[in-house]
């Protein structure tokens, strides 16, 4: 089975930019021909989606409240989250999966937003 490690979080100020990495290694599923998504959980908040990236090079989503701040993107087997202008509300454990038949969660990587 394909293993996903989420990395790139830690502390940062309001107003900055972070660039989260997915990596993909192991053997299963071909990351690049399924839908990707990041997601994120701040203490005691359910699991929210952030953004999608579509297969095989296919357009991309992300939620509206994020006012196109977050950006993602892939190649091969990497998929990324560039955020941009942080918010003390962006702070949560951020975790990559596949969109649909997804995996176990794996550690995800934490974003602390703080002044």
């Amino acid at each position: 089975q394909v293993q996903l490690v989420e990395s790139g979080g830690g502390l940062v100020q309001p107003g900055e930019s972070m660039r989260l990495s997915c990596a993909a290694s192991g053997s299963g599923r071909d990351v690049s021909l399924y839908a990707m998504a990041w997601y994120r959980q701040a203490p005691g908040k359910q699991r929210e989606w952030v953004a999608t990236i579509r297969g095989g090079g296919g357009p991309t989503e992300d939620h509206s409240t994020l006012k196109g701040r977050f950006t993602i993107s892939r190649d091969w087997n990497l998929v990324s989250l560039q955020m941009d202008n942080l918010t003390f509300e962006d702070s949560a454990t951020y975790y990559c999966n596949f969109r649909k038949q997804p995996l176990s969660w794996g550690q995800g990587t934490q974003v602390s937003v703080s002044s």
